[in-house]
């Protein structure tokens, strides 16, 4: 119940995550990212650009902002309203063609609820385009639900590490410390357990967040494991200036595959000084790097970031059995789950 990359969990079996599904072009997930949406919208200016008018000027695509974009939507000109509308129909037609590769995969055959997170669908442009994925595939009679994640994506990647945990270790806290370690950004967080009864974590909400886009100050490897020590510790000084009880845990959320003891076999090689590979254990450095809570030092657990903010979701899983996640990030996280609740009921 408490090793790195657990596949049975206590609400849930991790049946599997971060599938890798390739096709000629590269790996699939990709055509669903939000780099290529990105990558969309560049092309469809490009046209636009070709016959004298963009209505987004000289500004880059990448410093276009969601909430732009969702303004755009809103009360922009016809022009800009119709060129990001093309966009996102592009996007929810890949996004609906990855959909189906993975309910293919026989690990995720019988999911009835697919929820996305990742930042974009933080927007109404990516709510639209999941929308739209949902009326395409519905059109095909897949039988399977979309749904945006609960949430915000930057507070589901730490409100799900409380599953990550057995109710004995959490027993008589009040909160726990949880991460969110991406390529671009990274996010600590005290989580507010909020257990009205013995075991119940169904309504843990993030009580503390520090972010920092590690991307722009492009730090090496220690100088990222030293920053993230000094951002734990200033929770846990606000958590006891409050009176929390920090259980002696810590739950960690990041990219690629992660085996039973801490290591990131793949998928790391993007987190700053390149954390992938045998020779480096972030469970171990973080747990030298923290200071000892309630007396005891911290066991610090971590999964695949999907994983994590896709646990989120737990208490609103009671009505189905199987179901997944993707995250739209830089990349395109992924993880199917299977309810471990029906597996003890009475049949």
């Amino acid at each position: 119940m408490l090793s790195h990359g657990g596949r049975v969990l206590p609400a849930v079996t991790v049946d599997t995550y971060n599938e890798e599904l390739r096709d000629e072009d590269g790996f699939v997930g990709d055509r669903a990212s939000g780099r290529a949406f990105r990558d969309i919208l560049e092309d469809w200016r490009d046209k636009l650009r070709a016959q004298g008018e963009d209505p987004f000027g000289d500004t880059p695509t990448r410093e276009i902002s969601k909430s732009k974009l969702d303004k755009v939507l809103a009360a922009g000109d016809p022009l800009a309203a119709g060129l990001v509308h093309t966009a996102v129909e592009e996007f929810a037609v890949e996004l609906a063609t990855v959909v189906r590769r993975f309910l293919r995969l026989k690990d995720w055959h019988g999911t009835e609820r697919i929820v996305v997170g990742g930042g974009l669908s933080a927007s109404h442009i990516g709510e639209l385009a999941m929308g739209r994925a949902a009326v395409l595939l519905a059109g095909e009679n897949i039988s399977v639900e979309l749904k945006t994640i609960s949430n915000h994506p930057d507070k589901a990647g730490l409100i799900g590490a409380v599953q990550l945990a057995p109710s004995w270790v959490l027993a008589g806290h009040d909160a726990i410390l949880a991460a969110d370690i991406g390529g671009t950004n990274l996010r600590l967080g005290v989580v507010d357990l909020k257990m009205k009864k013995k075991g119940d974590v169904s309504k843990a909400a993030v009580w503390k967040l520090l972010h920092w886009r590690h991307r722009d100050d492009e730090p090496t490897r220690e100088e990222a494991l030293e920053r993230m020590a000094k951002m734990a510790q200033e929770l846990i000084d606000l958590a006891t200036a409050e009176k929390l009880k920090l259980a002696p845990f810590v739950g960690v959320g990041c990219p690629g595959l992660i085996d039973e003891r801490g290591v990131i076999m793949s998928g790391g090689q993007n987190l700053p000084g390149n954390w992938e590979g045998e020779g480096f254990n972030l469970a171990h450095e973080l747990t030298h790097r923290l200071p000892r809570l309630e007396g005891h030092e911290p066991v610090v657990v971590m999964h695949n970031d999907a994983v994590v903010q896709g646990l989120s979701e737990v208490p609103n899983m009671t009505d189905v059995r199987r179901w997944g996640v993707l995250t739209v990030g830089t990349g395109l996280g992924n993880a199917r789950f299977t309810n471990r609740t029906d597996e003890r009921s009475p049949s």
